[in-house]
């Protein structure tokens, strides 16, 4: 075993993709363990029969195209109308729509790029802070991960269904429990943004019933999705699978034919990028489940559990040194690795300790939307730098205060676990 974990570090070194990684070593450990490789295809097989899957792709495909067009400008100009009104209503505004464009598209760094080249500019014309307009635009481009329909969460209940918890993960659990948590990262970002600015005089655009009028209306089309997606899925009227294929049909309908904003030629370079990241996430995905097989058999995660046992005695404890570890790893690695390497191991130790495996998931997901900005390499911070071409040094300093505002919002959520399953 010593010698199989040194060859993946070896090959991880020399740059080998991560679900070859994966890939090998549970290779290895079925041979060594003299299990037929044929379970690797079973696993894969089974990940295959799973219908919820078909909602990543769709829900993401959807999300690339409302990104391509000129839903997130739309977007900006109804939030900017309903609220801009108020004080630091643009920064409001700024979380707001970051925090709605993450949530479909799964991915912060195309809400940096996408809405970023929107709201930077009109946030420095407005009168706020540099160093403030760096730090809102970076932290809040992972804001959305909590808020249905977010691809980790549904990532994370396909892992958790596939491990057998003991209790029921489903998707639509998650996109539940996510709520209040997500609002109150949101809501401790919209104090701190009045806080931050009740001395200054930005400009603020008095409201006009007129212009919000003229907002809605040009954002008729984008207006269902919400009620589409969540509401078709909160009431039981479409499973995840079937809310995501209305919601990529609608989409598709509504930019090519409707609003014409993606010509028929642009359309499958969008699809493929699209589909380039879902590919990414399936192939790691399909690897990590047949990993977690040899995980189990070999009893790694009952080994992992009997050690902290002996070191962790308190399960506030152990909360405490998760919430380090996941830090830690959101800064070193995107979102979607890191929940098909880690999930399989923390989940039975975390049941060990009477976690609520749906509470874990919004524990999890809540520090991987802070590792996204947390030094040293945390991803946003270098997409933010390219996209706004200032030194990461600079976004260091900027994204400090959210850092510490978000870091009290996940010890919340961390020790106060009815706050995610109050509404199940």
């Amino acid at each position: 075993m010593i010698l199989i974990g040194i060859l993946l570090v070896v090959l991880v070194l020399f740059g080998a993709p991560l679900f070859a990684v994966i890939g090998t070593g549970a290779m290895l450990g079925f041979w060594v363990a003299d299990i037929p490789l044929t379970v690797m295809a079973t696993e894969l097989y089974r990940l295959a029969e799973m219908p919820v899957l078909v909602a990543i792709p769709l829900f993401t495909f959807a999300g690339y195209l409302l990104g391509e067009g000129n839903a997130p400008r739309r977007l900006v100009r109804l939030t900017d109308a309903l609220i801009g009104w108020l004080p630091a209503g643009l920064a409001i505004v700024a979380l707001i729509v970051c925090a709605l464009f993450t949530a479909f598209t799964g991915a912060s760094g195309v809400t940096i790029i996408a809405i970023g080249a929107l709201l930077y500019p009109a946030l420095r014309e407005a009168g706020y802070r540099e160093n403030f307009n760096l730090g809102l635009i970076t932290t809040s481009g992972s804001l959305g991960l909590l808020f249905a329909p977010s691809i980790p969460l549904i990532l994370y209940g396909v892992i958790a269904q596939q491990m057998d918890a003991g209790r029921e993960v489903s998707i639509n659990a998650m996109f539940i429990a996510g709520i209040l948590p997500g609002l109150l990262m949101l809501a401790l970002l919209v104090a701190w943004s009045l806080w931050e600015n009740r001395h200054r005089h930005m400009q603020v655009v008095p409201f006009n019933t007129g212009e919000l009028v003229a907002a809605i209306r040009e954002s008729a089309w984008e207006l269902p999705l919400p009620v589409v997606v969540l509401g078709g899925i909160y009431s039981g009227f479409f499973a995840v699978s079937e809310a995501a294929a209305v919601t990529a049909l609608y989409v598709l309908l509504v930019e090519i034919l409707v609003r014409r904003e993606i010509g028929w030629r642009r359309l499958p370079e969008v699809m493929r990028e699209s589909m380039v990241l879902v590919g990414g996430i399936l192939i790691i995905l399909g690897m990590s489940m047949a990993s977690t097989n040899y995980l189990i058999d070999a009893q790694i995660p009952t080994k992992i559990f009997a050690f902290i046992r002996e070191h962790v005695d308190s399960k506030l404890a152990f909360l405490m040194l998760l919430n380090v570890f996941l830090l830690g790893l959101g800064a070193i690695l995107d979102i979607f690795s890191a929940l098909v390497l880690v999930v399989p191991l923390i989940l039975p130790v975390a049941i060990g300790f009477d976690i609520h495996p749906v509470h874990l998931g919004i524990i999890f997901l809540a520090n991987m939307q802070i590792g996204y900005f947390t030094p040293p390499v945390g991803m946003n911070l270098f997409i933010a730098s390219f996209r706004f071409d200032k030194s990461v040094a600079q976004l260091y300093r900027a994204t400090l205060p959210f850092f510490f505002i978000l870091l009290a919002a996940v010890l919340i959520i961390t020790y106060w676990p009815g706050l995610s399953l109050a509404l199940l």
